[in-house]
């Protein structure tokens, strides 16, 4: 898959169109929509841009495990004070998710 295929899918898979990632990605419309219409390549900067808006690392982006889950801003935000938690609080929070879970 090149790169123009994996920033197409990584649109599908999040339902944004090309409006929706500029915006995300700080970058205009028009530049993604002649880098697509033409098929040539971003720059390294326009898809660290890209890879930021989607919450993946460059190195991510270039995985070929098409298994690996992709985490969103919000998920990584999350994930990132989860582990900023002492033992204590993380329990306290596992529980209070599996109760929630269990409604």
């Amino acid at each position: 898959m090149n790169v123009l295929e994996k920033v197409k899918k990584l649109q599908k898979e999040r339902g944004w169109s090309t409006y929706k990632l500029a915006y995300e990605a700080g970058l205009t419309q028009s530049t993604l929509s002649n880098m697509f219409a033409r098929g040539t390549c971003p720059t390294v900067d326009t898809l660290e841009k890209i890879c930021d808006a989607f919450g993946i690392s460059l190195s991510e982006f270039f995985e070929e495990d098409e298994k690996k889950m992709h985490v969103s801003k919000e998920e990584l935000e999350l994930l990132n004070k989860y582990r900023a938690l002492n033992d204590k609080e993380k329990d306290a929070v596992t529980s209070m998710i599996n109760a929630l879970f269990k409604k």
